[in-house]
Parts: C-alpha cells; sequence; structure tokens
C-alpha cells in the first residue's frame, strides 16, 4: 500500500496506536488487517514505514519498521496573510498554498474582509492541511496561524525580521511580478486582501514599513487566484532542495 497516514502523536517509539478519522479511513475504506504497510508521517518531517499488528473496531496498532528523513518544503521559510474568502473556497485554498509549499498561513482581518476567522474554521482549516500534506507528500504541516488584524501582521513581521526578510503585499499599480528580482535566500512574507481589495491607508501603512507593492496584472483576481499567484511567483525561482 502507498496511501499515506497522519499520527497526531509524535512517533517515538516502534508502536504507533491510530484512531478517529485515520482508523476509519484504513479500517473501513482501505480495509487493512495485520500484514498490510502503509507509510506514516507526524509532522516532524519524518516518514515511516508501518506495519499492521492488530485492530478493532475504532482503532489500528502499528509496528514502526522504519524512519526516513524526507524533505519536501522549500529552500526558504515562506509566510502569506490572506484576507480569508468565504465557505468552500478556504479549504480550496489552504490545500492548494499546502500543496505550494507554503509554511504559515495567518487569516486577515482588514477593512473589506468578508469572511470572520472563527476557531471552529481554524480546525477544519487545519484539517484539511492534513488531509493535503497525505496527499501532495509533505512531511511537515503548514501552520494555520491565530487571526489577525491587518495593522498587527503589518508590523508584528517586521519587528521580528532578520535582514533578508522579504515582504510582498498584492496591490493593483505595484510593480509587476514578472519584473520583480526577488532574493532566493530568505525568509518571505506574502499579503492578499479580500475582495475589494486593501483599502489604501492599509497599503499606506505597508509602505511605511517597508513593504514592496506588487501587482498581478491587469486583472481583478479572486483572493484564492491572487494568493496562489503570488506564491507561485515567489516560489519558483527557489524551486525545492
Amino acid at each position: 500500500m502507498s496511501e499515506r497516514f497522519y499520527s497526531a502523536e509524535p512517533i517515538t517509539r516502534d508502536q504507533v496506536m491510530l484512531a478517529d478519522s485515520e482508523a476509519h479511513h484504513l479500517l473501513h475504506v482501505m480495509r487493512v488487517s495485520a500484514g498490510d504497510r502503509v507509510t506514516l508521517f507526524d509532522g516532524s518531517g519524518a516518514e515511516f514505514v508501518a506495519e499492521v499488528v492488530a485492530s478493532t473496531r475504532s482503532q489500528v496498532e502499528f509496528v514502526v519498521l522504519s524512519r526516513a528523513e524526507i524533505d519536501r518544503e522549500l529552500a526558504f521559510p515562506l509566510i502569506i496573510g490572506v484576507a480569508l474568502p468565504k465557505g468552500d473556497r478556504q479549504k480550496w485554498l489552504v490545500e492548494k498554498l499546502t500543496e505550494l509549499g507554503v509554511s504559515r498561513l495567518v487569516p486577515l482581518i482588514t477593512e473589506r474582509s468578508v469572511a470572520e476567522p472563527k476557531p471552529a474554521s481554524r480546525a477544519r482549516l487545519e484539517q484539511a492541511v492534513i488531509n493535503a500534506s497525505k496527499q501532495c507528500g509533505r512531511n511537515r504541516l503548514m501552520e494555520i496561524a491565530a487571526a489577525s488584524r491587518w495593522a498587527e501582521f503589518a508590523n508584528d513581521s517586521r519587528d521580528d525580521a532578520s535582514p533578508d526578510t522579504h515582504y510582498l503585499i498584492a496591490h493593483p499599480g505595484g510593480r509587476l511580478m514578472v519584473d520583480l528580482s526577488v532574493c532566493p535566500q530568505g525568509t518571505k512574507v506574502l499579503a492578499v486582501g479580500p475582495e475589494g481589495g486593501f483599502a489604501e491607508r492599509e497599503v499606506d501603512l505597508a509602505v511605511k514599513q517597508g513593504w514592496q507593492v506588487a501587482s498581478l496584472g491587469c486583472r481583478i483576481l479572486r483572493v484564492e487566484t491572487a494568493a496562489l499567484a503570488l506564491v507561485c511567483a515567489v516560489a519558483q525561482p527557489s524551486t525545492d532542495h
């Protein structure tokens, strides 16, 4: 079997027990039995080959056969703050950002935000990260941070910055992404506003804090399209390790 499964508990011993949704999928979809082997990961950066040794109606017990450090992350930390769209578009965005290697997603609260991030929403998005990581092969989970007001995100990101950190805010009127020369080293911090865009005073605040304003072209993009376009433009030069 080649399917990957996530252990919420760190895998530090030779025995691992999976329960809840992961066990349900193993038992009722994959229909595993003793002797079957799967790949496990726990978000630490490692992969584990494990063999089923026992199961109940709601749990599957494994013995770990091998452990390997397999790094499928970008060559630099990539953080993006996004004023999330409504409904299922949030989940779709999270899945794609996970696939593209983003390190951390910060839901933004801006003047024109249409979706107010809530704790229950954060839990659903974290589950979407796990599902996307299982599919795309990442062994580290993209972090879903607590929601942040724009002014706090713009300022706090700068306060904690190292000299080689780069800041880009998507907004019409900035330099086209194809013309931006972004150093491949160092942390990248990106910002994408809501459907109506950032207010001018929000952009002014970013500029005063040293952010670069980046245009994504002459067309108006949806939030999720803009976020993916910005991430792809920044991540492309570096590729993976």
